[in-house]
Parts: structure tokens; C-alpha cells; sequence
């Protein structure tokens, strides 16, 4: 029958404590880590001024109190330390039983040795031989006499030998003792009220208020992470020709429920800046408070000591609101407040206030003021030059900043359909971009002279490298050897510290829709070479329509950290060749047989009639895609 008992020194309950400790601090220890995962290839951020100014700001003063996850991890450390300290310094009383030990001989000797052995043993240890000291009471001699006796007669009477052989003790069989990790004066009389009631806090008040905050907490919350009552203002204020100074009003009606911190200095005289600015309507006083200080942000207006923790939590939430707003807008397929909602992020990062619409660009640039530039002026590398040439100090810094972001150049933008020569109704048809980067100081790259062999090698190993990333499953392309990407953005203003990124909209501009929600890419390459392969190419899958024709689609590539109206023509793009183009006439109305045909002829359009000889053929049925989808592409960048 097993005995069980409580763990009287607590080294059970401080190996089960040792053991959860661990489990919880070790990934919390690796999650407050530093990362150091840089990629050799990916330059530093931005470098200059005010960027560098601005990194010191978000980082805070060096000393300063650990937050409550460090807290955390470095009390329990602690706490595991003193545990495993107390464990290693704790008596074990698990050792197996071992007669020979206990006498000090070895395990080879005779009975008639051991005997020999035991009796200068007995003279030596005999409690009427041995004085009691300070160190030793009477009792501590005749317990290790009685042992020395126990063991020497498990090793000479037969009996107790064959106990110890089969039951590892010298007294025959003994009770099972169980122990439980529990220090006893848990479960002691006295503790009872004291630990009944630590027992019903726990359960009946913190468990409860937990459970219950996490559970309302969700209900309150969208999957986007913002309150709901925050995602039903924007779906009544979003509209379908919602502009960005439009989106920055609705974005300020989800002020009043985030929990953003607050203080109660007034902001009535900033108030009276930001409307000789930009004017504005009454609003209510929370929401007008919130459009005060994101507009005294954007006009780069100084709001105080007083308000300026409180303008960075407002700015900080707006990337998050912004994503909300945008999930919203792609919802109901509405191109103009989508592409406002993605520019919007640009303006936040760059601080410029998008109404009206921003005609000072250059402002961008470190310790520029909108007053200084030109109207309308764009051009980056004429102003630097004329800085250097006034022998502006700003100089230096402007050119940090100019090398450290540049336009996005669209490489190649094209359908493809894996498989088919062309796109053929309803197939699944990738839409191919390929960027880079262009440094806006820099000079177009020098293209160097190829016979024709090596432009034939060229096109059939652009033609494998492309093949190989449609057949993959990733969105981007994997980088090129040698190819580097900017690692932060310049934004001398943004209270944080911002990568850039780029989103790919493939749109509609004639019936105002998102043909296909937009790809978040990021990691463009540097331009480096020029040629035809110095590029990174991205991909978007969808489906094509279910009847040919010819669609006049437009991809935007607009940035999240810059304001810039880099409007870049490329050639058009078609689902046709050449050749294909020149039997547009023969095959651009569907046969009357198909699908298309007859929702064409439900529409009154015209349809091809098919002899009667040729109504089995296979090679007449394929000619309807020769029009199909037709997708040119005209391709902005803002």
C-alpha cells in the first residue's frame, strides 16, 4: 500500500517550479533579445540630419525603468537562480540502500574479511567507545552504530541478505511512499483560512475579471484591431469620391473611441492656426481635438511639450486606422478612396498636409521648408545643385537623403497565363511587375553594347528566370546577387522609425474600381546596371474574365513613406503579339457556340457564325482568346 505525504523541505515543488520557469522564460528571454538579423546586401538607414536627430528622440533617454515584460523576465531569473541553488544545496534521501558503502569496503571481500572488518568497525564506532561531543549527541552515535550493525548483517545472515537482494532493504518489504510537490504548511491546519482565501481570489475574482476582459475586450475589437464603433464611422463617412483631406476627416471621427492618452492643456489657439491653414466645419470637441493636432502635424506646427505626447499617439495609430480604413475601401472596390487612403500613409510619413494638394515636394527634403522651394518645383537634383552652388550647409544632408530614397522605375509590366500563349477567358492569369529603384540624384545608367547572340542568350534566360518565379509560390521574386534595398525610410518627422514599402493596384480608371486587391511589397532594388534584368519582380494571381475583349487597365505603384507625383509612362502591354495583333479583325467577335457568344448575343453585341463542316473543329474553338482579356497597361507610380 502506497504512503503518501507532502513534501516537507519543498524540493519537489521547487523542481516543478524550476521546470515552468524555465519553459516561460526562456522564449520571453529570446523575444527581448536584439535582433541582428541584418542582410549583408541591405544599406544602413537613412543617414542624414534630422533623420539621425530623430532616432535618438524615438529611442529615449538610455537609463530608463524596465518595462513590465523585462520586470518580468529579470524577477524571474532571479527567482529560478535562488530555486536551483536551494535544490543543488538539498539532502537527497532517494539513495539506494548499499551495504558495502556504508562499511567502506569493496564489493570482492570474503565473509570471513568482512567480519574482521566489522569488529575493528564496532571498537571504533561502539557507543560506549565513542565520547559525546558538541558536534555529536548520544543519538547520532547509536543511529550510525545501529546502521554499521544493519549493514553488516545483510552482508553475513542469510535472511537479511536475501532482503536486501529483493527488496533493496535489510528489514524485508517496505510501504511505497508517494511524495506530492506541495511544501507542507500549504496543506497545514493553521493555513487553511489563508490559503482558502488566496484560493478564492484567484478563482472567483482575478480568473473571472481576466476571462471577462479578454472576452469583451474581442467583442469591442475588429479583426483589423481597431474598436468597432471606430469601423462603423468609417463605413458611414467613407465615400466612393472620398478624397485625402476627405480621409483625414474620417479617419478623425475614430479618435473618440481609440484609447489614445489625453491631457487637458487646451488647443484652442493651435486650433486657430490649423483653420487659417487648411480651414474646416465645426466638429465635435473630441473629434475636432484629434484634426487639430493631426493637421499641426502635417503643417509641422509646434504643439508644446504639453501636447506633444499625446499628437505622437494620435500619429503613431494612424498607420493602424489607415489599414482599417483601406480594408473598407477594398471591400466595396472603390479605386479613388483607396488610392487616397495608401497616399495618405506617404503624407503622415513626410509630414505635408494633403489639402490642399501638396505642390511643394521638395519640402520632403531635410531642414526644407515648405516656404524655401519653389511651387510645382520636382526636381531633386536641379535643388540640390542650386544648394551647392549657395554654398548652403543643408547640402550635405540633402544629398544623404537623396541617395537614400529614389523614384520607382517599372522595369516590364505583363499578363501571363502558365502554359497558353495568350490569356483565354476565365484562366488564371498572373499580372508580372518588375521594379527598381533610381536614386533621384543619380544619372540614368549606361547600357553597354551586346551582339545579337548575347541578347538571344539574354531574352531565353529572362524567359527561365521568369517561368521559374511563376511556377513558385511566392509574391516577390527572391533578390539577385549583389542587389541592395533601403533599410529605412527618411522621415525626419515620423515618431518612429519606418521601412518603406510599396503597394501594386491594378485598377479600372474608367469605371472607378480595384480590379483585384493590391499587393504590399517592399525590398525594391537599387538600380545598379540599367539593363533588362536589373530588376525584382513581383506578381499578382486572379482570374480572368469570362469574355474577350480588349481591357484598359492601369497598375499604380504608390509608396508608403513618400509624397511625389512620379508619374512614369512605359510602353503599353498587351496579350497579343505583333503578328497576333494583325488578325484582330478575323477574331475579335466570339463564335455563337461558346459561352461568350451567347452572352454576347443576350447583349444585342455581334457574335461569328461557324460553318456546319467546321462546327467540330478543335482549332476554330481556340481562336476566341485571341482577344481575350486583352489587358494594356498603362503604369503610374505615386
Amino acid at each position: 500500500m502506497a504512503e503518501y505525504h507532502y513534501d516537507e523541505a519543498g524540493n519537489m515543488a521547487s523542481y516543478f517550479i524550476i521546470t515552468f520557469l524555465a519553459l516561460l522564460l526562456i522564449p520571453l528571454t529570446f523575444s527581448l533579445l536584439p535582433s541582428r538579423s541584418r542582410s549583408a546586401n541591405q544599406p544602413v538607414p537613412c543617414e542624414c540630419g534630422p533623420c539621425i536627430a530623430q532616432r535618438k528622440r524615438t529611442r529615449g533617454p538610455r537609463l530608463q525603468l524596465p518595462g513590465k515584460k523585462m520586470s518580468f523576465v529579470i524577477v524571474g531569473w532571479a527567482a529560478f537562480a535562488y530555486l536551483c541553488w536551494k535544490v543543488v544545496g538539498a539532502k537527497s534521501d532517494t539513495a539506494i540502500y548499499n551495504p558495502f558503502e556504508i562499511l567502506g569496503i569493496s564489493t570482492g571481500l570474503s565473509e570471513k574479511d568482512i567480519k574482521s572488518h566489522y569488529k575493528k568497525l564496532s571498537k571504533q564506532f561502539h557507543p560506549d567507545k565513542v565520547r559525546v561531543t558538541a558536534n555529536e549527541t548520544i543519538e547520532m552515535i547509536q543511529d550510525r552504530f545501529v546502521t554499521l550493525t544493519k549493514a553488516y548483517k545483510a552482508l553475513t545472515d542469510p535472511v537479511i541478505r536475501e532482503n536486501w537482494e529483493k527488496y533493496n532493504n535489510p528489514d524485508g518489504r517496505q510501504e511505497v511512499s508517494m511524495g506530492i510537490a506541495l511544501p507542507a504548511w500549504i496543506v497545514a491546519g493553521h493555513n487553511n483560512i489563508y490559503v482558502l482565501g488566496v484560493y478564492a481570489i484567484l478563482v472567483g475574482g482575478v480568473l473571472p475579471m481576466l476571462v471577462g476582459r479578454w472576452w469583451f475586450g474581442n467583442r469591442q475589437k475588429t479583426k483589423d484591431g481597431i474598436h468597432a464603433n471606430s469601423a462603423a464611422a468609417f463605413f458611414q463617412n467613407l465615400k466612393e469620391e472620398s478624397t485625402e483631406a476627405d480621409v483625414v476627416r474620417v479617419l478623425a471621427s475614430a479618435y473618440p473611441f481609440e484609447q489614445v492618452s489625453s491631457v487637458k492643456e487646451s488647443t484652442d489657439a493651435l486650433e486657430a492656426e490649423v483653420r487659417e491653414a487648411v480651414g474646416g466645419e465645426g466638429e465635435d470637441a473630441r473629434r475636432r481635438r484629434s484634426m487639430v493636432l493631426l493637421y499641426a502635424y502635417l503643417l509641422r506646427l509646434d504643439v508644446g511639450k504639453g501636447l506633444a505626447k499625446e499628437q505622437s499617439a494620435l500619429v503613431l495609430q494612424t498607420p493602424l486606422l489607415l489599414n482599417a480604413l483601406l480594408t473598407i475601401s477594398q471591400s466595396r472596390n472603390w479605386l479613388a478612396p483607396t488610392l487616397a487612403i495608401m497616399r495618405l500613409h506617404a503624407f503622415f510619413a513626410q509630414a505635408l498636409p494633403p489639402a490642399p494638394a501638396p505642390k511643394q515636394q521638395l519640402a520632403q527634403l531635410p531642414n526644407i521648408k515648405p516656404s524655401e522651394v519653389p511651387v510645382n518645383d520636382k526636381n531633386y537634383a536641379a535643388f540640390a545643385h542650386t544648394l551647392e552652388e549657395q554654398s548652403d550647409g543643408r547640402v550635405v544632408d540633402v544629398r544623404k537623403a537623396l541617395g537614400q530614397w529614389g523614384r520607382v522605375e517599372i522595369v516590364d509590366v505583363t499578363f501571363r497565363v502558365i502554359g497558353e500563349r495568350i490569356i483565354v477567358p476565365s484562366s488564371i492569369v498572373y499580372l508580372v511587375v518588375k521594379l527598381r529603384i533610381a536614386p533621384l540624384d543619380a544619372l540614368p545608367a549606361k547600357r553597354e553594347e551586346v551582339d545579337g547572340e548575347d541578347v538571344k542568350r539574354a531574352a531565353r534566360a529572362a524567359e527561365e528566370r521568369e517561368m521559374a518565379f511563376l511556377n513558385s509560390r511566392k509574391d516577390a521574386e527572391d533578390l539577385q546577387p549583389g542587389q541592395a534595398f533601403s533599410g529605412g525610410a527618411h522621415a525626419p518627422f515620423w515618431p518612429g522609425t519606418r521601412k518603406p514599402h510599396w503597394w501594386l493596384v491594378l485598377a479600372d480608371d474608367k469605371s472607378n474600381r480595384v480590379v483585384v486587391p493590391p499587393l504590399k511589397v517592399t525590398d525594391v532594388p537599387f538600380r545598379r546596371t540599367g539593363d533588362s534584368s536589373d530588376f525584382r519582380a513581383y506578381k499578382i494571381q486572379f482570374q480572368a474574365p469570362q469574355n474577350t475583349g480588349l481591357l484598359t487597365w492601369r497598375v499604380y505603384v504608390v509608396s508608403d513613406s513618400y509624397v511625389g507625383e512620379e508619374d512614369m509612362k512605359i510602353d503599353d502591354v498587351s496579350a497579343l503579339t505583333a503578328d497576333e495583333q494583325g488578325d484582330e479583325d478575323e477574331i475579335s467577335d466570339p463564335e455563337e457556340d461558346t459561352i461568350a457568344g451567347q452572352m454576347a448575343a443576350m447583349r444585342g453585341g455581334s457574335v461569328k457564325k461557324i460553318a456546319a463542316e467546321d462546327e467540330e473543329s478543335d482549332e476554330e474553338s481556340s481562336t476566341d482568346d485571341d482577344k481575350s482579356s486583352g489587358s494594356d497597361s498603362d503604369s503610374d507610380s505615386d
